[in-house]
């Protein structure tokens, strides 16, 4: 990962306040201010700044993902049967990339879309180079032969910084995961509390 996109996600883990990926070297664990020389000033929050906020720390989660393609994702999580803030989860963990990313192939998300773009990556034998791919219940995602043996995929295996929850499951020696089941709120392990139900409350203002 470049040192720019290094210096951004942390950037983003001061913005908005938290360790959002529970990284160890976040400069958050050191530095609980925002941005800049002092730091922002941070009075009582707004229903609005809250929500927000919330808003921010879920896009930021996932990698930063647009404006558009997130509101995109809200408006088919209010289609779809049952919570719109759970199924709003259910559909960014489908994501492809965030399928890699918790499977461990990768130590981060960023590098988890770079991972899905530069075709390293498999979904039931075909590669699939779109980051935003929606995985389905039983899907097999593999890491290509010829990329096994990239160094950074080996570090993230060997690294013990995470666990892999348990809607997925995964042969760490191939390199194989199988997507079983959209995970609920609680099933995710998010390092902050992540709260949809704002994010609703948002988008319906």
């Amino acid at each position: 990962m470049s040192g720019k996109r290094v210096k951004s996600k942390h950037k983003l883990d001061r913005r908005i306040g938290a360790n959002i990926w529970g990284r160890p070297k976040s400069p958050f664990n050191k530095r609980q201010t925002g941005p800049g020389m002092h730091g922002a000033r941070r009075s009582k929050p707004t229903d609005y700044g809250l929500q927000l906020f919330a808003k921010q720390k879920l896009k930021g989660y996932y990698g930063s993902i647009g404006e558009k393609q997130f509101r995109n994702y809200f408006k088919e999580a209010t289609r779809l049967k049952g919570d719109a803030g759970m199924n709003l989860i259910g559909l960014l963990e489908r994501r492809l990339d965030a399928v890699v990313y918790r499977a461990l192939f990768v130590p981060t998300v960023f590098a988890a879309r770079q991972f899905v773009n530069h075709k390293h990556v498999t979904v039931n034998g075909k590669v699939v180079n779109i980051p935003s791919y929606q995985v389905k219940e039983g899907d097999v995602i593999e890491v290509r032969e010829n990329s096994k043996k990239i160094p950074m995929v080996i570090a993230s295996i060997d690294s013990g910084e995470r666990e892999v929850p348990e809607y997925i499951e995964v042969d760490l020696k191939a390199l194989k995961a199988t997507f079983l089941r959209i995970p609920t709120l609680g099933d995710v392990p998010y390092a902050v509390q992540m709260e949809p139900n704002l994010i609703v409350e948002f988008y319906s203002r």
